[in-house]
């Protein structure tokens, strides 16, 4: 019999989508900034029509993407972009969903951050854990801190956990987050740590040399955080500090004076606690002041003993220059903070003062009287008035002494024609010896004796010889007895005076009246032969420049052979 075939019939079944799924291209790691496909495949018949792109969204809603494509195409894939995607396909017959497929976006760090366990004033002494945070696939594997301005960093981990905090730990952190794909650093955090103010210090200006009458001012310098609210500057003395009243980071004096030297320090409050600066010594230059004179030994100085001067001044520097005068003396009399006068003399007494010198300036001590005492010298006696001394004048004699102390008593001595000396004192013991009408009589050789407690001393003889007119004016015949005519009869004219008589004049009576007439001149009047005629009354006058003096008349006899 044998067999036949038909025409073959296509029998096409239709049916809506089945095995549908979604792929990624390329295959591997995801990494952000990658270009990535997803392409949705599904069995279908009729061939799918529509495609529908969803991603699960955190509260299982899915957010369409508006893709009705098979593929879903990431440009540039974000790390957002990471979650489960699925699609959504139709045919007309029926719709088909595929299986969610998960996208996992790899990411270097981002978003790297720092925040601090203490939030407010952070006080030194204190704890502090900084902790780096950061977004990153994988998560970040290392963690890195560094200090702003520091190389090496401080430590690594997620925290960085700063104990006992202190001020050298304040500044700014921040933390470098790091995972295969890269690293990124956070901004920094700024732990502004509390303190009080420490390395507190006191510094002068100008620097050098401080000189008395400069303007200088002390500056008070500490770190702290918050910066110091209050200063206050102190001057030691002792075991006692000044408070100088001022609030001020500097103390100013407009012309510093030599009592301000001194140590100095500050104190420094911030409202956390009180710092103080070590101590500063201001020392103020200046040129001699307070310059003096002492004396040694104290008391009297006697002639003959050792007498030391020592000059005192206060200068800084000290005095490096001393120099000694005796009141208007232009030349030094020494140099040296003393002087030393051995065997001193009265010619030393007088009025002493140094000079004292340093680089600021110069300065001489009020004179200091050296006051020698010694016994009398150079003792004499001076006659007043000067010239001739003149009967019935008034005189004085004069004992002068020099004698420290003065002299305490005179007494006066006189002797006449070479007789001993007898003293006077019962009649005159002090300085002057005053005849008020002097006398021929006082004639004579004075001295004068002085004595003070030191000792005693007698002036040179002084001669004082008194002028007078002619006294006791007298006319002598010779020979004595009977006048014979014929004889030679001598009138002798004899008269006391000082000076001697210059100029004798005779005179004899005329008659009965008493009229004289001028006979002769000279002390003596002779009759070689005398006669009858000569008999009469005689006189003579007697002159030697001061006065006249005349004697009494004698009568002349004369007898007849």
């Amino acid at each position: 019999m044998g067999t036949d075939r038909s025409e073959s019939i296509d029998i096409d079944v239709k049916y809506g989508p089945k095995n549908t799924s979604v792929s990624v291209s390329p295959s591997g790691e995801i990494v952000e900034g990658s270009s990535v496909t997803l392409t949705c495949s599904s069995d279908a018949n009729p061939p799918v029509q529509s495609y529908a792109w969803y991603k699960i969204g955190s509260v299982y809603q899915s957010i369409f993407y508006g893709n009705t494509e098979s593929q879903q195409v990431f440009s540039q894939i974000k790390s957002s972009d990471t979650g489960e995607y699925y699609c959504w396909v139709s045919n007309g017959i029926s719709t088909g969903r595929s299986p969610s497929l998960h996208i996992d976006v790899k990411y270097a760090p981002k978003s790297t951050s720092v925040s601090a366990s203490l939030s407010g004033e952070i006080v030194e002494g204190s704890s502090v854990i900084l902790t780096c945070s950061s977004d990153a696939n994988p998560p970040v594997d290392k963690y890195t801190w560094y200090m702003t301005n520091v190389t090496s960093p401080k430590a690594s981990g997620q925290s960085y956990s700063i104990t006992n905090i202190s001020s050298e730990d304040r500044g700014e952190y921040y933390c470098e987050a790091e995972n295969k794909y890269g690293h990124l650093n956070s901004s920094p955090v700024f732990v502004d740590v509390q303190y009080g103010p420490k390395n507190t210090s006191v510094s002068v200006s100008p620097s050098g040399e401080i000189v008395e009458g400069s303007s200088v001012t002390l500056t008070c310098s500490s770190d702290a955080n918050p910066p110091v609210k209050r200063y206050r500057c102190y001057k030691k003395i002792g075991y006692q500090s000044i408070f100088y009243g001022n609030t001020g980071p500097q103390h100013v004096f407009n012309q510093i004076k030599s009592s301000d030297t001194g140590e100095y320090y500050c104190e420094a409050w911030n409202g956390i606690k009180m710092g103080r600066s070590e101590s500063m010594n201001i020392d103020v230059k200046y040129g001699p002041k307070n310059t003096s004179v002492s004396v040694s030994p104290s008391g009297e100085i006697v002639e003959g003993s050792s007498v030391t001067l020592t000059c005192s001044s206060d200068a800084n520097p000290p005095v490096n220059k001393y120099t000694w005068y005796k009141k208007n003396i232009t030349s030094p009399k020494a140099s040296g903070q003393s002087y030393n006068i051995t065997n001193i003399s009265s010619e030393d007494s007088g009025e002493y003062y140094c000079e004292a010198d340093n680089k600021y300036g110069h300065l001489n001590s009020s004179p200091v009287f050296v006051d020698v005492q010694y016994g009398p010298k150079n003792t004499s006696v001076s006659v007043s008035p000067s010239g001739e001394i003149v009967e019935g004048s008034s005189v004085t004699l004069t004992c002068s002494s020099d004698a420290n102390p003065p002299v305490q008593s005179f007494t006066w001595w006189y002797r006449k024609n070479g007789d001993p000396y007898q003293s006077i004192s019962n009649q005159n013991t002090g300085l002057h010896n005053v005849f008020n009408q002097i006398k021929s009589s006082d004639t004579g050789e004075y001295y004068c004796e002085v004595q003070n407690e030191m000792g005693t001393d007698r002036s040179t003889t002084i001669n004082m010889d008194v002028k007078y007119g002619p006294n006791n004016t007298s006319v002598s015949v010779s020979p004595s007895g009977e006048t014979v005519e014929g004889s030679s009869v001598t009138l002798t004219c004899s008269s006391d005076a000082n000076p001697p008589v210059k100029r004798y004049t005779w005179y004899k009576k005329n008659g009965g009246h008493y009229q004289f007439s001028y006979v002769n001149t000279g002390p003596q009047q002779v009759f070689n032969q005398i006669k009858s005629s000569d008999t009469g009354e005689y006189y003579c006058e007697a002159w030697n420049g001061i006065k006249m003096g005349r004697s009494e008349s004698i009568n002349i006899n004369v007898k007849c052979e």
